[in-house]
């Protein structure tokens, strides 16, 4: 015969489904942000026209462009988006419950 008791074990797992609740914090989300912005803006930087592309836009085979290795492409874009993934590994990693 089957037993009319309900199973606790079962009745502890079900959760509150009326309830939605964020997973981070108000602080980690603002966090996230900085850092796709960071991202974003490195990938940003990076772009410009390639290394056979002249001034005015005309593409020949027979020009080098030196733009292509300027400081903005080759460091600071690059350390932008570096640093964006750090902040975002910093956003997950803040604990959203910490009294200030």
């Amino acid at each position: 015969m089957k037993s009319n008791s309900i199973d606790t074990t079962k009745k502890s797992a079900v959760t509150n489904t009326a309830g939605f609740t964020f997973l981070f914090g108000k602080r980690n989300y603002i966090f996230m942000a900085i850092g796709v912005a960071l991202i974003g803006l490195g990938f940003l930087l990076m772009t410009g026209h390639d290394a056979n592309t002249k001034p005015d836009g005309t593409w020949d085979a027979n020009y080098w462009n030196d733009e292509i290795y300027s400081f903005r492409r080759i460091r600071l874009a690059p350390f932008l988006v570096v640093a964006g993934f750090i902040v975002e590994i910093y956003a997950i990693l803040i604990n959203p419950n910490k009294e200030k």
